[in-house]
């Protein structure tokens, strides 16, 4: 098997295959773009000329550089001109029947030393591989786009792949400045495998009008650290693509988590198959467009009905990390506090907390000493929740634990006047089972703020079937006030956020179970090919393993899905009393401090 690669043929001149060819052509190599489309290949070689060019003028290369990739770049509409490759890469549409197809070609044209690689991201590498005379030589290579930006390459090995073809193409990842991951062969592999189950379950949301889509990918880009919404992403990749990588996982997965919400087959259908095509769950200003454009679904300014109560004073209940941050959020945006924990000794280490916080402000220049007394001014700490007397907005950010809250809510609604809005941070309890401890259901309401909340711009407003609109339109006002983020949910399980994040997390663990790939990797595929600021295991660890398993249980008894049954390796850590950072193991040991 020859694995010097130093002549690479790519069949397939679209985006990823123009891509795939520029990395190429930079490093080093001989590229023959293949397309049978003469406006492919003349596309590929101005889209290749004009990043060059850019490049040149970012001063990434030398004129000479460009110059000399420009020549290393030739184009056919003839598969024979692969004869002389060492390796073909191959990116034509997405179907077997096409595939299948150049690779019986090539086995007729190329030498049997040539190793064989599909780009394929949902179809399967060994019935591809099983249609060639030579199924040893033949693997997955499966870039991301852009494939000059994105770092990350799965290698992806059949049964039948030689060992010697996958060292030979996982060199040659390695020096074009990629960061090659071993997968084996099943629909999605690790980062499309992840993400698309995860995209799925944002077009199920919307679909089922849970949150517009606004909210949904404002949550899941403020709330995670993003860098797109699941459902701009969507436009992004094609919902037809994405409809044909979800059939493939479903077909072998059988988790309904995969089966593809009804929405990507009624648009891909309609022809409104995203960008490409100027409108998917958004409308864009052209075909192959990247502006959004206001359609029919765009929330007006003034989307919020209806009128809400004046706040001036705010009360918080707890003294943990949540409810010192929260408070400090209150004070900074003008707000008298009032901060009340079990005992003033509680209440002062919680207030203590906040002026370390303003204090390491002053010191990174974000805030003026001034700012950080008058700060400090307005916050009382109290050790009784009678304090809450006269506050025109409680919010209470205590243990994740419904009988608790609703202890602390039934106190709440003897100790606030009439009027006054009563709002809980829960993550993942139905809101309406602590209203109902309450005589006032309609002035109770989510505000979930998101961990460190002087820093995440999101609040999760969450509304039950008896939270009257005024309550609402108040939170809203608040949130608008203290410079966060709203977005508006219903009251089930998860809310956006967790109901989207947690079964992907959990998926995670499943791969690791199988034993498909390993905690390494995988954060890494999700942090190189999915813009992830972390990894799966290094969240669930951050988080806490415990938490992590409370909540997916809680989205597991809500909706009654077996894809959402929390991973038994998770909850045998849980049992071992590995709970992640705070423990110093969860999946991974950590330094004790």
């Amino acid at each position: 098997m020859d694995t010097s690669l130093s002549t690479i043929a790519v069949v397939g001149l679209g985006t990823m295959g123009t891509g795939i060819a520029e990395v190429l052509a930079l490093a080093g190599r001989e590229v023959i773009g293949i397309d049978i489309s003469e406006a492919a290949a003349l596309g590929a070689v101005a889209s290749l000329e004009a990043s060059t060019a850019r490049a040149v003028g970012r001063g990434r290369i030398t004129e000479r550089e460009r110059t000399d990739a420009l020549a290393r770049f030739r184009t056919s509409d003839d598969l024979r001109t692969a004869a002389d490759a060492e390796l073909v890469i191959e990116v034509v549409p997405e179907t077997y029947e096409i595939k299948q197809q150049v690779f019986r070609e090539l086995d007729a044209i190329v030498s049997p030393t040539a190793i064989l690689a599909t780009g394929t991201n949902a179809l399967s590498v060994t019935r591809l591989a099983a249609e060639s005379q030579h199924p040893e030589r033949v693997l997955g290579l499966h870039f991301f786009n852009p494939a000059p930006a994105m770092k990350l390459v799965e290698v992806v090995s059949s049964v039948l792949t030689a060992p010697l073809a996958v060292e030979a193409v996982t060199a040659l990842a390695r020096e074009l400045g990629k960061e090659p991951v071993a997968v084996g062969d099943r629909p999605g592999f690790v980062a499309d495998g992840l993400l698309f189950g995860y995209l799925n379950q944002a077009a199920a949301m919307y679909e089922a009008n849970y949150a517009s889509r606004e909210d949904i990918d404002a949550a899941m880009k403020l709330g995670c650290g993003l860098p797109m919404g699941p459902l701009a992403l969507l436009d992004l990749i094609g919902i037809d693509t994405a409809r044909t990588v979800l059939e493939a996982m479903y077909a072998e997965s059988h988790d309904r988590l995969h089966a593809p919400a009804p929405v990507l087959g009624q648009l891909s259908s309609a022809g409104l198959t995203g960008r490409k095509a100027g409108r998917g769950f958004y409308t864009y200003d052209a075909p192959g467009g990247q502006a959004v454009v206001p359609d029919a679904l765009t929330p007006a300014a003034d989307a919020v009905s209806g009128s809400g109560r004046e706040v001036a004073s705010v009360g918080v209940a707890g003294s943990g990390t949540m409810a010192s941050g929260i408070a400090e959020v209150f004070a900074k945006a003008g707000y008298d506090v009032v901060l009340a924990a079990r005992s003033k000794e509680k209440a002062d280490v919680a207030k203590g907390r906040i002026a370390k916080s303003l204090e390491r402000s002053v010191t990174k220049g974000r805030l003026t000493a001034e700012a950080r007394d008058e700060t400090l001014a307005r916050i009382t700490a109290a050790g009784s929740l009678d304090a809450f007397a006269e506050v025109d907005l409680a919010v209470e950010a205590v243990a994740e634990d419904l009988e608790i809250k609703r202890q602390l809510f039934a106190a709440l609604d003897k100790v606030c006047r009439p009027g006054a809005v009563l709002a809980t941070t829960t993550s993942s309890l139905p809101v309406v089972a602590i209203a109902r401890a309450t005589a006032r259901p309609e002035d109770v309401i989510g505000m979930h703020f998101f961990n460190p909340a002087p820093a995440m711009k999101l609040v999760e407003v969450v509304r039950t079937v008896l939270t009257a609109d005024d309550v609402h339109a108040t939170v809203r006002a608040v949130c608008a006030r203290i410079r966060k983020h709203p977005v508006d949910c219903g009251d089930r399980a998860g809310f956006i956020v967790n109901a989207l994040l947690f079964p992907y997390l959990n998926n995670a663990i499943k791969m690791v179970e199988e034993h498909y790939a390993s905690l390494d990797d995988i954060d890494a595929a999700m942090k190189l090919g999915g813009g992830y600021p972390m990894g799966p295991f290094e969240l669930l660890d951050v988080v806490g393993l415990d938490v992590s398993l409370a909540i997916e249980k809680v989205l597991h008894q809500e909706f009654r899905d077996p894809g959402l049954a929390p991973a038994p390796l998770l909850e045998h850590l849980v049992a071992a009393g590995c709970l992640g950072r705070k423990t110093g193991r969860g999946f991974r040991e950590y330094a004790r401090r």
